[in-house]
């Protein structure tokens, strides 16, 4: 899978590229919302959006209704990883257009990976 990483945490970030790396996936970062934006655009499309709630800038949610807009996106499946694990922010993302939302706190890397391969079969 072609996978991009939108997280303004260089950390998390960095480790959830290694692991998806490992995993055989080509995987491209970003660190904001908007840098996404620009990402999509030079090297898009992309099969799994995988991105932050809570970031400066171009927050979750409007990065997901920005990617709407572009032609590139239709096939894309756009799935949140954050520590925002409310219901009311689930579904919030859920309207925005994510089809799945992993809580960051609540899965280790590895699980993460297996399940947004299981979200994007």
């Amino acid at each position: 899978m072609k996978i991009l990483l939108v997280d303004d945490d260089a950390f998390l970030r960095d480790m959830y590229a290694t692991k998806f790396t490992e995993a055989g996936h080509e995987v491209l970062v970003a660190s904001g919302g908007q840098a996404g934006l620009g990402v999509i655009e030079e090297s898009g499309p992309f099969d799994v959006i995988l991105l932050d709630m809570v970031m400066p800038g171009l927050g979750g949610v409007d990065f997901l209704k920005e990617i709407k807009k572009l032609d590139d996106t239709s096939s894309t499946k756009c799935i949140v990883l954050s520590n925002q694990g409310e219901e009311s922010d689930k579904q919030i993302a859920s309207e925005a257009g994510a089809v799945a939302y992993i809580v960051k706190a609540e899965s280790i890397p590895s699980e993460v990976v297996a399940e947004v391969e299981k979200v994007a079969k």
